[in-house]
């Protein structure tokens, strides 16, 4: 093949081995689009729906939904970048487990010259995410409470930094306790091990009864329940991810009693244009700037081993942003 490159595709929809490793044709960026040489690609939840045919798409599927890396070659139209310049980016054109990709500039970030490329993805999607839960979702206040499940986690240490950087006090729920340790490190007031404890309980109580202002749900069908049951009078259920499946259906009545908010939101619509995504990438890379936010990065892994990040990421045993490298 003349102009080729190793991507990592999907053959079929299923579990992590339906993933290889080919050699497949280089994308050409299209008008208003950037081609990227990825440096790094950033594995998500959302990688692993792709995988299982969630969302559909043609086969074989190039996996990856965000990456990092310098720009090699522009489409027709496109202005305010050059070749060699650094970018992150989600929602590109072709899928980034691959050695280039192709993105719309208009979804591209330049990376502050002193920001690391492992640093700069794992602050981006997982960054945002955080930020548009407690800037937009449920915006928190100084002296209000939040849960935040998964605290260990790529979206879940950064939001326990930003809810401790607006004044709320933050209860979260980890599984180990190494994850314990890291998201106490992060600034938690209280760390729960929900395999041993029961986290309703331990919430409520220590806000005597009255729940919390906020409670941000990344992992859907084990937690949903109880996450609306210490919810406090208006309270706000961001429910954000399904890591252990879908929930059941849910009666809106139990909603009554404290006249809580229940909302399922996702990244896109939060991002939806080039002002909004700038102005969330530029205050995360301020606060890392200032020194009050910081990011875990996993140990990153060669494209040959994708199927073994989603076996990790699914057994929810990860510490820290997975990161591919081609």
């Amino acid at each position: 093949m003349a102009d080729s490159m190793k991507a990592v595709q999907a053959m079929s929809f299923g579990g992590p081995d339906v993933m290889q490793l080919n050699e497949i044709e280089k994308p050409e960026p299209g008008e208003g689009d950037l081609l990227v040489k990825i440096d790094g690609a950033g594995v998500n939840y959302a990688d692993v729906y792709l995988r299982q045919g969630a969302r559909g798409g043609d086969l074989p599927m190039t996996m990856g939904l965000e990456a990092v890396g310098t720009v090699a070659g522009m489409g027709a139209g496109v202005s305010g970048y050059s070749e060699g310049d650094r970018v992150v980016y989600r929602g590109g054109t072709s899928g980034c487990y691959a050695e280039f990709g192709t993105v719309p500039a208009k979804n591209a970030c330049p990376v502050p010259d002193d920001v690391s490329d492992d640093i700069a993805q794992a602050l981006h999607l997982q960054g945002m995410t955080a930020h548009y839960l407690a800037y937009d979702v449920h915006p928190l206040k100084a002296g209000e409470s939040c849960l935040i499940h998964a605290g260990a986690g790529g979206v879940g240490h950064i939001l326990i930094q930003l809810a401790k950087a607006k004044g709320a006090t933050v209860y979260t729920t980890v599984g180990t306790v190494e994850k314990a340790e890291l998201a106490a490190g992060y600034g938690a007031d209280e760390v729960i091990l929900y395999r041993d404890i029961n986290f309703k309980d331990i919430v409520l109580e220590r806000t005597g009864g009255k729940g919390v202002a906020a409670v941000y749900d990344s992992v859907g069908a084990s937690t949903i329940l109880d996450s609306i049951a210490y919810a406090g009078f208006r309270g706000v259920v961001a429910w954000f991810g399904d890591a252990s499946g879908r929930p059941p259906e849910i009666d809106a009545r139990i909603l009554g009693a404290k006249c809580a908010y229940l909302t399922r939101v996702g990244l896109g619509p939060y991002v939806a244009d080039r002002e909004t995504l700038m102005r969330r990438c530029n205050d995360l890379f301020a606060l890392l700037a200032d020194g009050k936010l910081s990011v875990n990065v996993a140990p990153t892994r060669p494209l040959a081993e994708a199927a073994q990040a989603h076996t990790d990421l699914e057994s929810r045993g990860t510490v820290g942003k997975l990161i591919l490298n081609p």
